[in-house]
């Protein structure tokens, strides 16, 4: 079985280090030997930080890679517009079993994130930064950086400066989990979508960007676009954070320029010279084979015309002595304990999705196959935020990547090959604060509620889709896939409208009691009340 990773694994280069500079020296840059190693750095404009950020085309590095110079400018002018003062935030949250480029960063280079993250922050005029962090080990490295600055969060602070920690889990690095956390809510989306440059942290403009970009940024504000755009492709200049971990003899943490050829970062790592297949861009990623491995160069484009991934830069080999499918079992069971609870893409379709795989490999045939690609598709562009979204993706990409042990575990006995359990997992069975049963807040609690549909009555109409999503989703014949749910705590008033404007009555909700035995039927309006509410 391979081991969980350390905070800090080894760390490489290929070329000359920039990101990595004086890593060679000390363990953790403090602030003078961060000034002696990268130098002082001037001030920049807005607009020129904007220009700078496009010249190079700087994308965010935490996986989505939205342009950092799109998302600055519409960060300034919605200030503008508003007249308030926007926040900057720093995402630091690595919740992924296989990343660590970003923790790598703070543990032993904070100073360079902030000094991204402070350039932009003068050049919006914020007066507030927030660093969002899920490990002990980021949060004190962070808080010494900002304590060796003089920066704080008192009231009297020109500049009130922060680090927001919250539980190691893989939906509070999304941004909105993270914004939601810092205005004091628990760290899991919302369950809308909103744009953080126009309504972020405390209803403010907010430039939410990860770690390595801030840092990335700081660099070329030091060096130039020029120089900046001599290490890498011409298209996606500069270096980019790798974890490389899964079957390989040395997990590390590696700083490579674009452009350099996949396999030979592989080989760096001690991967397997033929893998069976690799896994990049993380447990939100796609997996590619071994003969696509050699086409392979590291750079977001190069990744996806052959059918991977950068993602948030985490690159996985397996050998050819594994179950692949077995593998990404164990990855897909992981992602459905990761889910926050909250929508029913996301904790009904990700443990379907889950027992789907399992069936294959149980030998369910093709029905078990056709069975797993619907649920992959239903929960897509579903739920409250991308988790759902990266598992699918996820899920059928195994499915694509893997079609000779597909077709011997459907047609046949199975590929006859153990599950060596390569792929690092998180252990333990957490139940962290801030996410549905760790305890934090009264809308998080345990369920209360169970929904019934009737059968006899049920009519397809769908509208129970609509109002509850997070519970209900309709099959391909246009009926609900459950004829039972638990209700999340948030969504018990959408229950009890579900219920009222049902057009054939055939839902009813129960309460459930301490033990979970139904106690007492909630209230449901009659049939001339329901359809004067639907009229309306």
């Amino acid at each position: 079985m391979n081991e969980a990773l350390p905070d800090v694994p080894e760390v490489r280069v290929v070329g000359l280090p920039q990101l990595t500079s004086g890593f060679d020296l000390v363990d953790r840059l403090d602030l003078p030997m961060h000034l002696k190693v990268h130098g002082p750095l001037e001030p920049m404009g807005g607009e020129q930080l904007a220009q700078l950020a496009e010249r190079i085309n700087l994308k965010g590095r935490g996986g989505a890679g939205f342009p950092f110079h799109k998302k600055l400018r519409s960060v300034a002018e919605a200030a503008i517009k508003r007249g308030v003062r926007p926040v900057v935030v720093v995402n630091g949250s690595e919740d992924e079993p296989a990343c660590r480029k970003d923790t790598v960063l703070i543990n032993r280079a904070p100073h360079l994130i902030l000094d991204g993250a402070l350039l932009c922050a003068e050049a919006l005029g914020a007066r507030t930064l927030v660093v969002g962090v899920t490990r002990e080990s980021t949060q004190r490295s962070m808080e010494a950086a900002l304590s060796e600055r003089g920066l704080n969060n008192g009231r009297r602070s020109a500049l009130r400066a922060r680090v927001q920690r919250n539980p190691v889990r893989m939906v509070t690095g999304a941004a909105a989990s993270l914004i939601r956390s810092i205005d004091g809510g628990p760290a899991i989306p919302p369950g809308r979508k909103v744009s953080a440059s126009q309504n972020g942290v405390g209803g403010a403009p907010t430039l939410l960007s990860n770690a390595e970009t801030f840092a990335q940024l700081a660099i070329a504000a030091r060096i130039g676009p020029e120089r900046y755009g001599n290490t890498g492709l011409y298209d996606e200049p500069g270096t980019v954070m790798l974890t490389v971990s899964g079957a390989v003899a040395r997990p590390m943490v590696i700083e490579v320029p674009t452009g350099v050829p996949l396999r030979y970062v592989l080989q760096l790592a001690g991967a397997p010279p033929v893998p069976q297949g690799v896994l990049t861009g993380g447990y939100h990623g796609k997996w590619i084979d071994a003969a696509t491995v050699n086409e392979a160069i590291v750079s977001r484009n190069s990744l996806d015309a052959v059918g991977g991934a950068l993602g948030a830069g985490a690159i996985l080999p397996i050998t050819q002595d594994t179950c692949p499918l077995g593998e990404s079992l164990r990855v897909a069971q992981w992602l459905a304990e990761e889910s926050a609870g909250q929508c029913g893409p996301c904790y009904l379709g990700l443990p379907a999705a889950a027992r789907g795989l399992e069936d294959i490999l149980n030998g369910g045939g093709p029905a078990a196959l056709e069975a797993l690609k619907q649920v992959a598709k239903n929960v897509k562009r579903r739920g409250a935020c991308s988790h759902p979204d990266g598992s699918a993706m996820f899920l059928e990409s195994t499915i694509k990547a893997f079609t000779d042990d597909l077709a011997a575990h459907v047609l046949g006995n199975g590929c006859g090959r153990p599950v060596e359990g390569v792929l690092p997992l998180f252990e333990g069975g957490r139940a962290p604060t801030g996410i549905p049963g760790g305890g934090e807040s009264e809308e998080n609690g345990p369920s209360r509620q169970k929904i019934y549909v009737d059968w006899t009555l049920c009519r397809g109409h769908g509208l129970c889709a609509d109002i509850l999503p997070e519970v209900f989703q309709l099959g391909a014949d246009g009926f609900p896939t459950v004829a039972q749910a638990q209700v999340p705590r948030y969504a018990e008033a959408k229950a009890l409208r579900a219920v009222r404007r049902c057009p054939a009555l055939a839902l009813r909700l129960e309460e459930t009691g301490p033990q979970g035995p139904p106690s007492r039927n909630l209230p449901v309006l009659s049939q001339g009340r329901g359809r004067r509410a639907l009229g309306r």
